[in-house]
Parts: C-alpha cells; sequence; structure tokens
C-alpha cells in the first residue's frame, strides 16, 4: 500500500497537534482530495473533528490495546483509496504506555507506519533554543523521521525571523508558522475537548478556523512532498469479515431507530455491510442497537464494522430523544461518552429506560462500557437510571486514568472465563459497589481489582476495549443475540 501520509507530533501536550492536525486535514478535504484521519492512542474526542474536517470516520491507532502489529494493517484499512493519511499523535512524541518504553507512543506508531513526522513546536515563549529542542526530538531515535517542523503560536514577523534563523542551523525546514489565535480554540472539560455532537455548530466553526490558519500559515506544497516521500507499507490491510472469521482475542505480549432522521452509522459500516454480503454471510432481522447522540460519543469505527460483518443489523439510537428502542432489537450496546452531562435528560426518558429494563429481562444480549454502565445503574448524582444494575454512581474529584490489563472474570455475551485483553479506563465518577457477585474483568494494574457486572446478558464495565484486537467479541456478541 502507497498512501502518502504524515504524522503530526510534538515535543508536548498543549503544543497545538490537533489545531494543526485537523487543519491540515480540512485544508487538504477543500482541495478535493480524499483525507483519511487517524488519532494515536485512545482518544475517542479528537476523531470527531477530525470527521468533520474530512468527512470520513476518524480511526485510533493504538499499539497497547491492538498490538503493534495491527496497527499497519488498521492504518490501511481506514486509508484504503485516500490520497492521503494524516495521523495527529497523543501527548509528547516520545510519550508511550507508563513503565513500557515507547509502546504506544507517536514515534512508534511512526515507525510502523514508516512515515514523516511533522514536529509542531509551541514557540511562544522561545527564539533561538527552539533548534536545541528541534535538533534533540530530530536525534533522539534515528528511525524516527522527522521532515519539518510548524512553529505555533509566533507571536509577531519579528518573532519569527530569529526562529528561522535558529531552525536554519537545525537542518529541519520550518514547514508553517502560526501566529496566536483564539478563534481556533475548542472548549474543554473535565475529559478533554468537547466532543462534536455537544456543539455541532460551533464545532463546524472551529474547524473552519483551523483549516484557515492552517492555509495561510503552511506551505501545503511542502507538507504534501514530504507525505509522498513516505514509502510503500508493506503488509496486510485489516478486514473486518476477515477478523470476525479468525475470532480470537491477540494474546498479551511479553440517535434515532427512525433511520432517516437519527444519528447516522460511521461510513466506514457501509463497506463492512457491502463485503458482507459478498461474503455470503446470512442477513436477517439481527438488530443491535446502538447509543449515540450527545451522550453516547465514545465508539470505535471498527466496533460498528464488526457487528455488522458477523451478520448484525446495526442500528443507531439517541438515548436523550427516542423513547423507544430500534424495532426489531435483539441486542444493545451502549458505549462511552458524557451521561453525568445529561443526566436529567436521560432520567426524564423514563420510556426508553424501561425499554431497556425490558430488554435485559428477555435475556438480550448488553454489551456496556463506562457511560453505558452508569446509565444501566440504579442512579447517577441521585438522578434514577436503568436499575439494571444494583449499584450507585456519582461524579468525582479523581481522575481514574491509564491502560489495563485484563482477564475474563465470568462467562458473560462478550468472553469466556480466562480471556485476557488489554483496555484503556477514562472516567472522573464512582460506581457502589464497583463489582457485581459476577465481575465482569480481573484488572492487573495498576492494582489488582475485580470490576464491573455480568448478569443475565449483561456485561457492563468501566473498561473501554478495542474489539479489533480481540473480534471474537463480536462475534459471540451476535451469535448470542440469535439465541
Amino acid at each position: 500500500m502507497n498512501v502518502p501520509r504524515l504524522v503530526i507530533a510534538a515535543p508536548s501536550s498543549g503544543s497545538g497537534k490537533t489545531t494543526v492536525a485537523t487543519g491540515l486535514m480540512a485544508a487538504f478535504a477543500g482541495r478535493g482530495l480524499a483525507v483519511s484521519a487517524h488519532k494515536v492512542g485512545p482518544d475517542y474526542i479528537d476523531p470527531g473533528y477530525h470527521t468533520l474536517a474530512t468527512g470520513r470516520p476518524g480511526r485510533n491507532l493504538d499499539a497497547y490495546m491492538c498490538g503493534p502489529e495491527l496497527v499497519a494493517p488498521l492504518f490501511a484499512h481506514g486509508a484504503r483509496g485516500c490520497d492521503l493519511a494524516v495521523v495527529e499523535g497523543v501527548m509528547g512524541l516520545y510519550d508511550g504506555a507508563s513503565g513500557q518504553g515507547e509502546l504506544a507512543s507517536t514515534a512508534q506508531v511512526a515507525k510502523l507506519l514508516r512515515a514523516p513526522v511533522v514536529l509542531v513546536v509551541d514557540a511562544s515563549s522561545q527564539s533561538r533554543s527552539v533548534a536545541a529542542l528541534v535538533h534533540g526530538f530530530a536525534s533522539w531515535d534515528p528511525q524516527v523521521r522527522i521532515g519539518g517542523v510548524i512553529l505555533n503560536k509566533v507571536g509577531s514577523q519579528r518573532h519569527e525571523v530569529l526562529l528561522r534563523e535558529a531552525l536554519d542551523e537545525s537542518g529541519v525546514p520550518v514547514l508553517g508558522v502560526l501566529r496566536r489565535a483564539e478563534q481556533v480554540a475548542v472548549p474543554s472539560r473535565h475529559l478533554g475537548l468537547v466532543p462534536v455532537a455537544e456543539r455541532r455548530g460551533d464545532a463546524v466553526g472551529a474547524v473552519a478556523a483551523m483549516r484557515r490558519q492552517v492555509v495561510a500559515g503552511c506551505d501545503l506544497e511542502a507538507l504534501m512532498a514530504l507525505a509522498r516521500s513516505a514509502p510503500a507499507l508493506p503488509g496486510e490491510v485489516w478486514d473486518a469479515v476477515e477478523a470476525v472469521g479468525a475470532g480470537g482475542a491477540v494474546p498479551l505480549p511479553a440517535p434515532s431507530h427512525n433511520r432517516a432522521s437519527g444519528p447516522q452509522a460511521p461510513d466506514g459500516l457501509k463497506d463492512a455491510l457491502s463485503h458482507r454480503a459478498g461474503q455470503g454471510v446470512p442477513e436477517g432481522p439481527n438488530v443491535v442497537a446502538v447509543a449515540a447522540g450527545a451522550a453516547f460519543t465514545f465508539s470505535y469505527a471498527e466496533h460498528t464494522e464488526l457487528l455488522a460483518a458477523a451478520g448484525a443489523e446495526v442500528v443507531p439510537f439517541d438515548p436523550l430523544r427516542d423513547e423507544a428502542l430500534p424495532e426489531g432489537t435483539r441486542g444493545l450496546v451502549i458505549g462511552g461518552g458524557f451521561p453525568e452531562v445529561y443526566a436529567s435528560e436521560l432520567s426524564a426518558n423514563a420510556a426508553l429506560r424501561k425499554a431497556v429494563v425490558e430488554l435485559v429481562e428477555s435475556g438480550a444480549p448488553v454489551a456496556a462500557e463506562c457511560a453505558g454502565l452508569l446509565y444501566l445503574a440504579r442512579s447517577l448524582d441521585g438522578l434514577p437510571m436503568c436499575g439494571v444494575l444494583g449499584a450507585e454512581a456519582r461524579m468525582s474529584e479523581r481522575l481514574t486514568l491509564g491502560y489495563r490489563e485484563a482477564v475474563a472474570v465470568s462467562d458473560s455475551v462478550l468472553a469466556a472465563p480466562g480471556t485476557r485483553v488489554r483496555g484503556h479506563e477514562f472516567h472522573r465518577t464512582v460506581l457502589e459497589p464497583g463489582a457485581g457477585a459476577e465481575p465482569a474483568w480481573g484488572l492487573h494494574q495498576p492494582e489488582r481489582r475485580v470490576e464491573g457486572f455480568v448478569q443475565q446478558g449483561v456485561h457492563a464495565s468501566y473498561l473501554h476495549t478495542h474489539w479489533a484486537s480481540a473480534p471474537g467479541m463480536a462475534r459471540r456478541f451476535v451469535e448470542r443475540c440469535k439465541g
């Protein structure tokens, strides 16, 4: 596969990676190019802005959760047929999973993709020192090719001249200079940026501002030439149908059911449905309802593709608006998001809460992650939720964040006991109790504990997982839907 590609990285968080990456995506898409957008790590929010910029599903590349061996195949799947791929990094260029070297770092992903790196530097408080900073990053790992630098938050023309003079000595070309601009700022909350689904009009305006800033300040021709310098990427292209057929987990290394007006499924789902039909997978009324809308925005595009490849008809719905589950629902997937922000609206939709309870009581499979776990609890910040789980949830000042190694403790609709996966926790809520009589997972870092609930057909947990690393979970879930 030979798709031109760039990795947008930075010395640290807060340097402007999202502004530059999203602006570049929008700028090249505005030129009529098909742009594939990717994000290093488990972040769900940035890909929403990438989707606005490109009109294609934003996808994640996570070497911890999926394993390094899946990074290039998943990239190739998302970038298939595109003219350019832009990969936004995570944290600082060389920052990865805590205590595990380069694993899951932007640098590792760049090497796996054989992609040139553009370093975004916050130059607001430096001049000649920028050359030492860039030289250090460029020389740290000879296998990481830093092909250029974009200077962000430059204060004046004089400031720009000083920076360019210093970087002339570094040998790393300046590919862009961006001045300080408040209009591109995106509001943040306790878990990062506010998702697109909550501020779509403002988000569209922010992406347009990023595009204008990048077009005005960056050498797009030089950036495209750098992207085209990436060599052909060998190896397989990930395929949902083939993955579901293989089915196993990767071993750990040493919003409306009215389909015309409701939330739409990812574009990549169409490819999975088409491929499924082409492979002779039997069709049927096997509806899996997937929670969407502003309260449930955290989902990886590959999840719905895997469900479709396994034989499900994936139908999104919005728990904030819809008073019934999609017609013919045989299974329910409720991913992550911000239910605490919409707790009163979710609680007020008593008709849908009742429908969820009835589905659970029928024995249908239900998979809930993080926000979905809270929605199934008895209450959230004192407001009634579905009451499927005998637990109370509340907001907390403490942030629970990090990668996790996990083993399935109980037999469930997602996994047999002993199934090993890697996942990610990211929340500011507390659930009491944190585990049911039959827990979902046993976690092994940073401390050993059990968490989550398995009861009837429900699997509910704080742990976010990426099903591309364990496609058997999607296959098992759909098989349980068929009864």
